[in-house]
């Protein structure tokens, strides 16, 4: 097992100060102003909404959207887990996949369904791990499946989304950004499940269905990922 960040002993200065107790993290609220695509169930857009309408609950419901989850092994075949940082509005401090995020409406080339989504994890790729533009473009992500999902969260922020699900095999370069990330670590095959059950800090929902029903499969047949391809089918949890 690898980290990248593990303790304060070993923690930058600018992520130390960036993640201070604040009453609002300036960057989170201005993100939730981005908008995300809002699509029906068989992933068609049709229209569009904030990130904080697409994440609050109204009378326990939440629009559909769009999303993308990013699984990043490197070539020891180590898959690379992220904590959400403390001042993220969902899902703070909870552990993950490598990088999760949405296309946004605004930005016209990501509204290309796959093509889109691939821009915008490649955008996001940059922005939370700080990997080289160089070293993520769209080709570089092999698209699998997609999967949609709701989690009522916390009771106040939570998720209902169609998730276009890449795998990123490769060695790259990681400078977190910290107002996203609290902490990055590859994790072996065979240790993940012990990683796992012994985590003090929850799991975010989509990761979670994930592990406990694809991730195996995935990770199986990282060298010969076209066997487990869907690209016809959207999986619902």
């Amino acid at each position: 097992m690898k980290l990248i960040f593990k303790s304060l002993g070993t923690v930058p200065l600018r992520r130390f100060l960036s993640t201070v107790p604040k009453p609002l993290n300036p960057v989170q609220e201005a993100a939730l102003e981005e908008r995300c695509i809002l699509v029906d169930q068989h992933d068609q857009e049709c229209g569009f909404a904030s990130k904080r309408d697409c994440h609050r609950l109204v009378d326990g419901k939440l629009p559909l959207h769009r999303a993308f989850s990013v699984f990043l092994f490197n070539t020891k075949d180590e898959l690379l887990l992220q904590q959400r940082s403390s001042t993220k509005i969902t899902f703070p401090d909870h552990y993950t996949n490598s990088c999760c995020s949405h296309p946004l409406y605004e930005i016209e080339h990501e509204r290309k369904d796959l093509e889109g989504a691939k821009a915008a994890a490649c955008r996001r790729l940059v922005f939370e791990l700080g990997i080289p533009t160089s070293q993520c473009q769209p080709k570089d992500l092999q698209y699998i499946t997609r999967i949609r999902y709701v989690s009522e969260g916390d009771g106040t922020w939570g998720e209902h989304e169609i998730d276009y699900i890449f795998i990123l095999h490769k060695d790259v370069a990681l400078d977190p950004n910290p107002d996203e990330v609290s902490t990055a670590l590859y994790i072996p095959k065979a240790k993940m499940n012990k990683f796992l059950k012994n985590l003090r800090h929850p799991i975010t929902p989509w990761f979670n269905l994930i592990a406990q029903n694809e991730l195996t499969n995935w990770w199986d047949n990282l060298r010969s990922l076209e066997k487990v391809m869907n690209h016809k089918k959207i999986i619902s949890y």
